[in-house]
């Protein structure tokens, strides 16, 4: 598949800026990790954009170093990124959350 464009929505500022805290609050500068670890997952969709299992209507990228799912979607040749999620949380949860943003 040939990907022209990665958007990422909004509400993605808000859940990567979450969870950075998060883990800095674990570590200091584990958060920053944290931060360019989902950075380099989402640009890897350049080549693997499409190739991820489906969950709740959506593609999802598993985080290669932290517990956490990357949702997107494929429209033409843009791969739209709509949430980066903790898989650790109960999967009604997740599909609620996806739910609001999609809809």
């Amino acid at each position: 598949m040939n990907i022209d464009n990665i958007v990422v929505i909004e509400e993605v500022a808000d859940d990567l800026k979450l969870a950075e805290r998060f883990y800095e609050k674990q570590s200091k500068g584990l958060g920053k990790y944290f931060k360019d670890s989902i950075i380099s997952d989402i640009e890897s969709l350049w080549l693997y954009a499409g190739i991820h299992i489906k969950v709740f209507g959506l593609y999802r990228l598993l985080s290669k170093r932290f517990p956490y799912g990357i949702y997107y979607e494929i429209k033409k040749d843009t791969v739209i990124v709509i949430a980066i999620l903790d898989l650790r949380q109960h999967p009604k949860n997740i599909l609620d959350y996806i739910s609001n943003r999609v809809n």
